[in-house]
């Protein structure tokens, strides 16, 4: 390929915008080591294309790169920058109060739309309702005898937060809450009451969508 062809040097002319995915890809992996850039990145593309890339494994990229650990690594490295850069640009660092559920699901959407379990999460704030911790609570389907809510406000109290908003994520890309989802909300809603440190939310994210028990409730934060 012509020097001045090059992705690289296109890039310089003409701008990053005008190049193609898999041109930008050539430019981010450099140099691999059992096939040639354009060749790696044209198959990787025509095989997941880019929203598929994030769903592989580690294990899985290095095999697709034919063991080239650093491509894999170069890969998984560019799609974590770009999930950190979306929720940047969706004000999910900023300090700014969380007031609905939409903050939440801008805040956390991109970091655990390629989770293949399900996970709760619980949103720590502070008397301002702005984010000062967030942990993970459980992994697997929500289910009360496995949820406790000791988990839930040992951490809160730990952080000296003042409330909390629920995050569950639902893999299979479906929103809407089960029975179990509605039952373990009703029992840390109860605790949180006792406590003195109220459940302001449960926000459950699918693959496009989100479900807020206060918005379905008419609840306030």
């Amino acid at each position: 390929m012509p020097w001045y062809d090059r992705p690289g040097n296109r890039m310089i002319k003409d701008g990053a915008e005008n190049l193609t995915d898999s041109e930008l890809l050539e430019i981010i992996l450099g140099k691999t080591k059992e096939e040639s850039v354009v060749n790696l990145a044209n198959r990787l593309l025509k095989k997941y294309n880019l929203n598929k890339l994030e769903e592989l494994s580690f294990q899985e990229l290095k095999k697709e790169c034919r063991n080239d650990t650093a491509a894999a690594l170069k890969i998984l490295s560019f799609i974590e920058l770009s999930k950190r850069y979306n929720t940047l640009k969706k004000g999910g660092y900023s300090k700014k109060p969380i007031t609905s559920a939409r903050d939440i699901y801008n805040m956390l959407s991109d970091k655990v739309k390629s989770y293949k379990k399900e996970v709760l999460f619980a949103v720590l704030l502070n008397t301002n309702r702005e984010v000062i911790a967030i942990k993970k609570i459980s992994i697997g389907i929500l289910n009360s005898t496995l949820v406790h809510p000791r988990e839930v406000f040992q951490e809160a109290i730990k952080e000296s937060a003042d409330s909390i908003i629920l995050v569950h994520i639902h893999p299979n890309g479906n929103s809407n809450p089960s029975q179990p989802d509605v039952e373990v909300t009703k029992i840390l809603i109860e605790s949180g009451k006792l406590l003195f440190m109220p459940i302001l939310d449960h926000v459950i994210i699918g693959k496009d969508s989100y479900y807020s028990f206060a918005e379905r409730r008419k609840l306030r934060f």
